[in-house]
């Protein structure tokens, strides 16, 4: 099963993706939130759509969508997940995943706008593959890990290089800022990828390709993250855990290329889908 949710910013119905096309299902009531998730909501809409099946409204070409879930209590993120993304940007390989935390008002709709921070000078891009938690989950095993996952969604985890790195304190002041994080258009549930350890995905610059990455290339798997994140953090229901960039990144390039106002940014991934914004400077 794939969830969107569409229309006005912040006020966006709960539908569902059905062989590419949308369809309405706000009749099943609430939101795709944390006590959606908790309350075995995915089988609940599931036994729903089954029920409707014919009936329900498709959802007109062209309708925004929002994030495929509602704000969740935390976005994680693991950073320099990739090799040859840690070699890129002249980074240690990492011994254990390097975690950091994106504010979950960066949340923004997968064609939404992205917005040049004020005074930034280094907003880049990074497509990811994240993870959205479905139960609970507290000092998980590995072994028990993907027990705890609702589904996946694709991340493009924009960054304000000079913010994260130029400055002091931690990374979250370049990862946090308004429009950081756009997520969807789907949530994709577990039992529709054959094997997340092999999802290609992809990113564009005004039609150029930058990063052409695969999932298989982690340094740390899916499960792992999972289990590692939860031994510092109870992770609760539509929590989300971005798994890091492929290389391609702006910051990689000598010299380093960065976003301007006009540029169009285009990412995907398999199963997930694809995800095109604009670039705005702030105003």
């Amino acid at each position: 099963m794939k969830l969107i949710r569409y229309g006005e910013a912040g006020k966006e119905k709960i539908g569902v993706q059905i062989a590419d096309k949308n369809y309405d299902v706000s009749a099943f009531g609430g939101d795709y939130d944390e006590l959606f998730f908790e309350e075995n909501g995915l089988a609940r809409l599931e036994q729903f759509v089954k029920a409707n099946n014919g009936k329900l409204d498709e959802i007109p070409a062209g309708t925004r969508l929002g994030p495929p879930f509602a704000r969740p209590s935390k976005i994680v993120c693991i950073g320099l997940n990739y090799r040859d993304h840690a070699e890129e940007t002249g980074a240690a390989i990492p011994t254990e995943p390097i975690i950091f935390m994106k504010s979950t008002t960066a949340l923004v709709g997968p064609d939404d706008h992205v917005v040049i921070p004020k005074n930034s000078v280094k907003t880049d891009w990074e497509v990811e593959f994240g993870i959205v938690i479905g139960t609970k989950a507290t000092y998980v095993e590995e072994h028990d890990a993907l027990d705890y996952v609702a589904g996946y969604v694709l991340h493009n985890d924009v960054s304000e290089r000079e913010f994260q790195l130029e400055r002091s304190g931690t990374w979250d002041k370049g990862k946090g800022c308004d429009t950081f994080a756009p997520m969807g258009p789907v949530m994709t549930t577990t039992d529709e990828i054959p094997d997340i350890n092999n999802i290609r995905l992809w990113l564009k610059v005004n039609g150029e390709i930058f990063q052409d990455g695969n999932t298989k290339n982690l340094i740390f798997s899916v499960p792992y993250i999972v289990s590692y994140v939860s031994q510092f953090m109870t992770l609760l229901p539509g929590d989300v855990i971005s798994t890091g960039t492929p290389a391609g990144v702006g910051l990689g390039f000598n010299p380093p290329i960065y976003l301007k106002e006009g540029d169009v940014i285009e990412l995907g991934a398999e199963y997930l889908g694809e995800q095109r914004q604009e670039v705005i400077n702030w105003r």
